[in-house]
């Protein structure tokens, strides 16, 4: 039976959107949907392919991390009915549920809408879940509260035009201070909160940071604005994603990403092309509504008792570790460690009515996979703890050296080459055993990905590791790429790990041991990590290869060493084809289908009035089907303007295509004119006929042949 989305709760865009996935995997089942396209298709609506056959990962889009009690019963409740009963946070600040039949997905999203939550662009080369510092809002330190500001650009760019086909994703950050709680030097975009005197005003805007990126070539973001009043944060992005789609890599997926367009052409050439683009943007200034987003249900101060905690030195630690005071005169913001960010779903339930008992409605994910509490009154603290405590949630060290930060790895990612939670559970237990004062130790940062890929985050990790495999004769033995000195700095700036060494993965619980007894015997007085890090390097730049070469050692391997982390067989490199941006498709059939999609869109958005926004569906209309009739040459273009100019060379130049003027003088028009109705009328009729002509000459060509 085909699903019927009939509920007063869910937005007709959202119900649009559920119906559309249920038919295309309609047509993908009954094969009348070519495979990659509905891959690239159900990407963007959160759904992605398991490592295991035949299931899927949905990945929940949450912005900037926050849910509330309710919204986590009704996770809960769909992963116990569709997926595996586990919840797993993620490093940007999502929840991922696992084992979900493909059929279901409709019903998940259809389900999750109910309670305000999307999958629209959670995966795929979109715009992702935009992320921000979890203290936002009650940080003492925050010029203001930066949540409204990305609630704002997550709607504004929620089925955006300009974001649903781009080359690469892109990712977008807001810290709450300078001291970058939410790593904005690793994103595409990156905003800090800064307020300014301007005509005897104070005046809110950010810093704005540009070009970051981890994955296997890591690169630091570099300052686009130094302030940015706030009012233009949303055309500037616009602009920005813009420039991405026309002159952005892809063909080759690994250098399709923002960091290596702005690397390639330098920062003043990029903002020189961002300047061009804002004539042609619906906005030059878009005010922030303050008032459009859920405001935080603050629960009343009551008088509560006195209790006794169930353990007095852990609920000690867990104060000194685990809890802050807010900015807000006699509430406490409590940060609660979660393993590996899994919870179970009957754990992740009674959670929530723990949060409703004690806390406001405003739960925020961390960006190290863990959650965050707000507005708990002092005197309920030992309450809260001992709730806690009987759920297995009141661990103190959070954000400490024994709480890592690891992405799934080889449990469900397809990319995963050696396990990345195996070995954090092994290390963290290594870690309160040997360690036990570790815990109060922030400043040593211990990050894990199953591969190069960096979902753990490992190189910006002051000890990280990513996953790979070694061979020693005929035999490959799961293995771990150590890297040191990445992070954040004590000034706020971040810095990028360096590789040392690779070592056998279950070498690596005694090499973090030499590592941090020699940083106890080494480090001065007060001394940060990355400082002593640096200066050990600086004396000898193979102080930490010499340390740790021992212990790569190849000659000394047992059997023990051949099975991985978690596992009880013999290692075997499995690495299927990732899903973590989508595909790249070049089927002359599927572009020319896509294509008249695209057209019927900006149709829809014309007859609605939003001129802007149907233009720029045009223009990726005209530019998809330029690429299909290269495709049919033979010919391959990396970007949306190589794409214009090479269809001017062989088409209009050859006199294959009739067309008056420079074509692509005449398509990116758009992009630097006002976008008024009569030139969106204008340039949609060109856009119409265009594809008209593409479908004549498709029609011709088959047929001579």
């Amino acid at each position: 039976m085909d699903l019927k989305v009939e509920n007063r709760l869910v937005s007709q865009a959202a119900q649009d959107d559920i119906i559309e996935l249920e038919t295309k995997i309609n047509a993908y089942r009954s094969l009348q949907f070519d495979e990659d396209k509905f891959r690239s298709f159900r990407l963007t609506r959160g759904v992605y392919g398991q490592r295991q056959e035949g299931v899927q990962m949905i990945r929940i889009k949450l912005p900037y991390g926050r849910v509330s009690p309710e919204q986590l019963i009704r996770i809960s409740d769909i992963s116990d009915k569709y997926a595996s009963s586990t919840l797993h946070l993620t490093t940007r600040q999502d929840i991922q549920i696992h084992y979900v039949k493909l059929e279901n997905s409709p019903k998940v999203w259809e389900e999750l809408e109910q309670v305000g939550i999307t999958l629209r662009e959670a995966c795929g080369n979109t715009v992702r879940n935009i992320t921000a510092s979890a203290y936002a809002g009650v940080d003492a330190h925050e010029p203001f509260d930066v949540t409204p500001y990305a609630h704002a650009l997550f709607e504004y760019f929620l089925r955006n035009p300009i974001c649903q086909d781009m080359g690469r994703k892109f990712k977008m950050a807001f810290s709450s201070s300078d001291t970058d709680t939410a790593y904005t030097f690793i994103h595409d975009l990156g905003f800090i909160p800064r307020e300014k005197e301007i005509e005897g005003k104070r005046v809110r805007g950010f810093k704005v940071v540009i070009g970051g990126g981890l994955g296997a070539q890591p690169f630091m973001a570099q300052t686009a604005y130094e302030f940015l009043e706030e009012d233009y944060i949303i055309p500037f992005t616009s602009a920005v994603i813009r420039v991405f789609d026309h002159y952005g890599e892809r063909t080759k997926r690994h250098k399709a990403r923002l960091k290596y367009l702005l690397a390639g052409i330098g920062l003043e050439e990029f903002m020189r092309l961002v300047e061009l683009e804002k004539k042609g943007l619906p906005e030059q200034k878009l005010a922030i509504d303050h008032a459009n987003i859920i405001s935080t249900n603050i629960p009343e101060k009551k008088t509560w008792d006195a209790v006794k905690v169930t353990n007095e030195k852990k609920y000690d630690a867990w104060f000194k570790t685990n809890v802050i005071a807010q900015k807000h005169e006699g509430y406490y913001a409590v940060n609660v460690k979660q393993l590996l960010g899994n919870q179970t779903s009957t754990t992740a339930r009674a959670f929530a009515h723990v949060v409703k008992k004690y806390a406001s409605d405003d739960i925020r994910i961390t960006v190290n996979q863990g959650w965050l509490l707000k507005f708990v009154q002092k005197e309920a603290l030992p309450h809260l703890f001992n709730d806690l405590d009987a759920l297995g949630l009141a661990d103190p060290g959070f954000d400490s050296t024994a709480d890592i930060t690891a992405c799934p790895g080889t449990d469900t990612c397809n990319l995963g080459i050696s396990s990345s939670t195996g070995i954090s559970v092994a290390l963290e237990k290594m870690l309160k055993e040997e360690f036990s004062d570790i815990i109060y130790n922030t400043d040593i940062k211990i990050k894990i990905s199953g591969c190069m890929n960096a979902c753990g985050q490992h190189t910006i990790a002051n000890i990280g590791f990513h996953g790979m495999s070694i061979k020693k004769g005929d035999r490959v033995l799961p293995a771990m790429q150590v890297l040191l000195g990445g992070g954040v700095e004590a000034d706020g700036s971040g810095s990028i790990a360096d590789k040392i060494v690779k070592l056998p993965t279950k070498r690596c619980l005694p090499a973090v041991k030499e590592l941090l007894n020699d940083y106890e015997a080494n480090g001065l007085e007060g001394e940060y990590y990355n400082v002593y890090y640096r200066r050990q390097v600086a004396a000898d730049k193979m102080y930490f290869y010499k340390m740790l070469k021992p212990f790569s050692d190849l000659d000394t391997l047992t059997d023990l060493d051949f099975i991985d982390w978690g596992q009880d067989v013999q290692y075997v490199t499995e690495v299927g084809v990732g899903e973590c941006a989508g595909v790249m498709l070049d089927l002359v059939s599927t572009l020319l289908y896509d294509t008249e999609e695209k057209l019927r869109w900006a149709m829809k958005l014309y007859d609605k009035g939003a001129y802007a926004d149907a233009l720029y569906a045009s223009y990726v209309t005209i530019v998809g089907g330029a690429k299909a009739m290269l495709t049919m040459e033979g010919i391959n273009c990396n970007t949306q303007m190589g794409i214009l100019n090479d269809f001017d060379k062989h088409y209009i130049q050859t006199g294959k295509f009739a067309f008056k003027g420079v074509f692509a003088e005449e398509v990116v028009e758009v992009n630097n004119t006002e976008p008024s109705k009569d030139f969106a009328t204008r340039y949609m009729n060109k856009a119409i006929a265009f594809i008209e002509q593409i479908k004549a000459h498709r029609i011709s060509t088959v047929s001579s042949n």
